[in-house]
């Protein structure tokens, strides 16, 4: 049984799609250095940190995620935007 509505060989099938269309970074271990020093000063989980990070790191303007602050700015230079908000 499928535990999220979307088949398994699906979601395989688009993270592949993406993966070929996108620059796939490492993680480093100063990445994860600079996560702690996020997660410290805006108070978001580890791993949305970590993502947070990883898009610093990568000179990312905008982080598209439903689930941070739509419109905050991290660390003056990445701007999070909710995609689904009516703004």
């Amino acid at each position: 049984m499928e535990r999220y509505k979307y088949p398994h060989n699906g979601i395989k099938s688009c993270l592949n799609e993406i993966i070929e269309q996108v620059q796939v970074m490492p993680l480093e271990l100063e990445t994860v250095r600079r996560c702690i020093i996020i997660r410290e000063k805006y108070g978001y989980s580890w791993w949305d940190s970590l993502v947070l990070t990883s898009a610093l790191e990568n000179d990312c303007a905008i982080l598209y995620s439903e689930d941070m602050q739509s419109g905050q700015m991290i660390e003056d230079r990445l701007k999070i935007m909710n995609p689904f908000a009516s703004d």
